[in-house]
């Protein structure tokens, strides 16, 4: 399933400047699409507030504020099989820079309108319609840029630079977390009622137009280009080729998926809440160990990538897979016995989540050029609407039979999933991300 032959991309060249510009500014647009993306989490109680009518009770508020930022998530496989369809047919860069546009604009506006005080349910209307733009740009986003940056690095450098690319994403989410408490730290609620809670979203937008105009700079990949010139481009419908004829590479990608939502929203997003409710940390406490937690998945992504590039693949999800397991239950058993371990415990846990980020790089050598953006986009956007979706669910209900709960969904995802996933028989089909010289 995973691509091993060295034929391609000869002669092996180092990375260039041109290349680490390239991953610098995939990455820094990937960091603020994401904040972008997320900031909205981070003020939804005061969105609940200002946006719906004030006679409405608080936890049908507090449903409807976290359903409009849910409907950015099920809008995201549609936006990407759209934008994947256009990247492999018209080009890389062209989506690239138009999903960071996408995201930029609704950001701006978010930020701008105006509250139910001033134009009733049009106001909440207008919410829902910009986060399912929100939702779709981010769809194509993630699978737009991993194949980005994967088809200019040389193919023994593909693990680093997806890699590089996840930390920027990760960085994201660490960013629009530090902007929030800094909202929240530095003016009063009837501050962020007025006026605070627009500023996050006013910067965002104005710092995604900064990407956009960053992303003008870079250059389509050489693997398109190389398509484009031997006429070798995907005369049908790209997802029709994917779903005929590479199913196995469509099953392994959204099993791996699996196994990312379950690092992704069990260890960095719900870990926080549940170490409030679980074994009554402080919400400061429990913010400072997530902090930690999400910038050593920044540096383990890296890490795991830079492995990857090493050791392969499969031997590295395999490793990683069972620090993250191991690193898990240590999380909640070693705080359940000292407290005082949260934060070293929560850093040990983010880094190894860190094994996540080899996921696309498996997902790139599985899917041949001519198909690679929507079999990708594909894959992972379906596979994180489902499992994203339940994994809360899941583990909700499991807490009622034991705290370790979450520990045990994430072992049994990484057993089941990335099990199954490594033990698909290699089809033949997996490419490198660079198509072999003509002869």
């Amino acid at each position: 399933m995973f691509a091993t032959s060295s034929s391609q991309d000869l002669p092996q060249r180092p990375l260039t400047r041109d290349d680490a510009r390239t991953l610098a500014l995939a990455a820094l647009g990937g960091a603020l699409e994401f904040y972008d993306f997320i900031i909205f989490v981070f003020f939804t109680k005061v969105i609940g507030e200002l946006f719906f009518p004030p006679d409405t009770p608080e936890w049908l508020r507090q449903m409807q504020a976290f359903g409009l930022f849910a409907a950015g998530y099920l809008v995201r496989p549609l936006g990407g099989i759209v934008m994947a369809h256009f990247g492999d047919r018209a080009g890389r860069k062209r989506m690239f820079t138009l999903s960071v546009f996408m995201m930029s604009v609704p950001t701006l506006l978010i930020g701008l309108l105006p509250t139910y005080a001033t134009a009733g349910h049009v106001a909440a209307l207008a919410l829902l319609l910009l986060r399912m733009v929100q939702g779709a740009a981010v769809g194509g986003e993630v699978p737009g840029a991993w194949v980005f940056v994967s088809e200019h690095v040389p193919s023994r450098r593909v693990g680093l630079a997806c890699g590089i690319l996840t930390m920027g994403l990760t960085l994201g989410i660490l960013l629009g977390s530090l902007v929030a408490t800094a909202v929240n730290t530095l003016l009063s609620p009837e501050q962020v009622h007025a006026i605070g809670w627009r500023v996050p979203f006013v910067i965002g937008g104005v710092f995604g137009f900064l990407a956009v105009f960053l992303r003008r700079w870079l250059a389509e990949t050489p693997v398109f280009e190389e398509l484009r010139r031997r006429k070798a481009l995907v005369r049908e419908l790209p997802l029709k080729a994917v779903l005929r004829g590479h199913g196995g590479a469509v099953v392994m990608s959204m099993l791996l998926t699996w196994v990312l939502t379950a690092g992704v929203v069990v260890v960095i997003l719900m870990t926080p809440t549940l170490m409030q409710s679980l074994h009554r940390f402080t919400a400061t406490q429990a913010l400072v160990a997530s902090s930690v937690a999400t910038l050593s998945l920044a540096f383990g992504c890296v890490a795991f990538g830079m492995l990857a590039d090493r050791l392969g693949v499969r031997q590295t999800l395999a490793l990683g897979g069972l620090m993250m397991l191991a690193a898990t239950y240590a999380l909640y058993l070693g705080v359940a016995v000292s407290p005082g371990m949260l934060v070293p415990l929560s850093a040990l846990a983010g880094f190894s989540v860190g094994v996540t980020g080899v996921v696309p790089t498996g997902m790139v050598r599985a899917f041949p050029a001519a198909v690679r953006f929507s079999g990708l986009s594909f894959s992972y956007n379906m596979a994180y609407a489902l499992f994203g979706g339940i994994t809360p669910l899941v583990v909700t209900l499991m807490l009622k039979a034991s705290p370790l709960a979450p520990a045990h969904y994430v072992a049994a995802v990484i057993v089941v999933g990335m099990g199954f996933a490594l033990l698909l028989p290699r089809s033949g089909r997996g490419v490198e991300p660079h198509p072999a010289p003509e002869a």
